[in-house]
């Protein structure tokens, strides 16, 4: 499945891209939630994901890459997103966020970082719906793959066949048809991309492309 990230949309008509890239054949929409604080940069709020959710019939999934996910999270969810991403490297209760998630009847999704160590996740691969590898560092757009973080996605998907579990593996950061083939041979599910998608001339024949990738 492919995820464009609105983080490498053109701002000034977010809705028309939303409902372009919906046309174009994308399964999800991402946004890359940013507070200044867990990441150095500032994006999306959930204003702004109300704005647009009538221009997508699609799955709208909120990355919050933010200091206090458990505060904010019910905000997105009540202004559409079907999809709530945390970061593992924050300190909370994570299993217990998941579980207030699925209660609002939204899926869950832990997401880590290049540096952070897989089996930190271990723990809450059974509670969660999706599981994001993060193949670049957060917080801005267009940078390169980190090829270090295939062992990952390859580990993800050993260890759910062999727990029989049910997420799905996702991947973020530097997609582009080279490295979706990398991610879909080892294991991985969705790809997010953003400036690959936005940045082309065709979004159509380009999320075409990135699925068809061997």
């Amino acid at each position: 499945m492919i995820s464009p990230s609105l983080l490498s949309a053109d701002f000034a008509k977010l809705g028309q891209e939303v409902s372009a890239v919906t046309d174009a054949g994308a399964e999800m929409i991402h946004f890359d939630v940013m507070d200044g604080h867990f990441v150095p940069n500032i994006t999306f709020g959930p204003m702004i994901l109300s704005a647009i959710r009538k221009d997508s019939r699609l799955p709208f999934e909120a990355h919050l890459m933010i200091t206090q996910p458990q505060v904010y999270w019910k905000a997105f969810a009540t202004a559409g997103a079907d999809i709530i991403g945390f970061h593992i490297e924050v300190d909370i209760d994570h299993r217990k966020l998941a579980s207030e998630i699925h209660s609002a009847g939204k899926k869950a999704c832990i997401v880590l970082n290049p540096p952070t160590d897989i089996r930190s996740i271990e723990n809450i691969l059974p509670d969660v719906d999706i599981v994001l590898v993060m193949t670049v560092n957060p917080g801005f757009g267009g940078q390169r793959f980190l090829e270090s973080n295939l062992e990952k996605i390859s580990w993800l998907n050993e260890m759910r066949k062999k727990k029989r579990y049910n997420y799905l593996i996702e991947v973020d950061g530097g997609i582009n048809y080279e490295t979706a083939a990398l991610v879909k041979r080892a294991g991985a599910d969705i790809l997010v991309a953003g400036s690959f998608i936005f940045g082309s001339k065709n979004y159509a024949e380009t999320i075409s492309n990135l699925k068809c990738c061997k």
